[in-house]
C-alpha cells in the first residue's frame, strides 16, 4: 500500500500539480490538506477522478481536506466518516483493509490556540477509544516533535508549532502505540523537513520544520519500508510525504 499525504495551500492552485504525483507515484492512498474549496469548487479533473473513491470535505478559501482511496484497492466504495472532534472541515477517515484511515489538518494555532488544544486532545480521545484497531494517521499536524525537527535557524523558545505543551500533546498520542513512521524509519537525519517559510530563499536552503506526518498503529509500522519527503516537488509551502507499507492489502 503506497500512501501520499500533501498540504496543498489550495486544491485549485495545485491541480496540475496533484494530477502529476498521482500519475508518477500511483498512489493507493491520497490524504490530501489545506484544499481551501468547497467539493463544487474542486476541479471536475480531481473530483472525478477515474480509478479513485473520493471524498472532498471543503469550505471555500478555508481549511478543508481529502481522502482517495484507489479504487482497485476496495471492494466497495468506502463509507466516509467525519468523526466528532471535526470543525473547520479539517478530518475525513475511512477503512482501508481493515485499517482506519484519518487525514487530519490540524490547527495552526496563532488565532486561536485554546482551539488547536481542544482539536488535539478531542483526536487524543478518539485514538485511545480506538485502541486495539489498526490506525494510519496523515497529515499536516503543526506540532514539530522535537528540536531535531526545526532548523537551528528557526528554531525560537515558545514559537507555536515548538512548544513544549504542543510536543508533549503528540508525544503523549504517540504514546498510544502509534509510530510516528517518518522518524522512525530515518532517526538521524537532521535535515528531515517537510515546511519551510515561503520566504528568502528558506525551502531552496532547506531551512525548514517537520509538522506533516504518518502516524501508524504499531503493528501497521512494523510494515513500513519506506517513507519519503519529496522536497523538491511542488508549489506549496509544504512538501508531499510518500510511504509503503507491505502486506497491508
Amino acid at each position: 500500500m503506497k500512501v501520499v499525504t500533501w498540504n496543498v495551500n489550495g486544491i485549485r492552485a495545485r491541480e496540475a500539480q496533484v494530477l502529476e504525483l498521482l500519475d508518477r507515484e500511483s498512489p493507493d492512498l491520497v490524504c490530501l490538506q489545506e484544499i481551501k474549496a468547497s467539493p463544487a469548487k474542486v476541479p471536475a479533473s480531481l473530483r472525478e477522478l477515474p480509478g479513485y473513491h473520493g471524498c472532498w470535505h471543503g469550505e471555500s478559501a478555508y481549511s478543508g481536506v481529502a481522502l482517495l482511496v484507489r479504487a482497485d484497492r476496495v471492494t466497495a466504495p468506502p463509507a466516509f466518516l467525519h468523526p466528532p472532534f471535526d470543525f473547520e472541515t479539517r478530518t475525513v477517515a475511512a477503512e482501508v483493509g481493515g485499517v482506519t484511515v484519518a487525514c487530519l489538518y490540524v490547527p495552526n494555532g496563532g488565532k486561536d490556540f485554546e482551539a488547536k488544544l481542544r482539536f488535539f486532545n478531542a483526536l487524543d480521545g478518539w485514538v485511545a477509544a480506538a485502541a486495539g484497531r489498526p490506525l494510519l494517521l496523515c497529515g499536516d499536524l503543526n506540532i514539530t516533535a522535537t528540536e531535531a525537527d526545526v532548523h537551528e535557524k528557526e528554531r525560537r523558545a515558545g514559537a507555536i508549532g515548538q512548544r513544549d505543551d504542543e510536543r508533549a500533546m503528540l508525544a503523549a498520542l504517540l504514546a498510544r502505540d502509534l509510530v510516528d513512521v517518518g522518524r522512525a524509519l530515518d532517526p538521524a537525519n537532521p535535515a528531515l523537513f517537510t515546511w519551510w517559510p515561503p520566504w528568502r530563499g528558506l525551502r531552496q536552503k532547506n531551512v525548514g520544520w517537520r509538522i506533516d506526518y504518518v502516524v501508524a498503529s504499531r503493528a501497521l509500522a512494523g510494515q513500513a519500508r519506506r517513507c519519503r519527503v519529496l522536497a523538491e516537488f511542488g508549489t506549496s509551502d509544504h512538501a508531499p510525504v510518500v510511504s509503503e507499507f507491505e502486506g497491508w492489502e
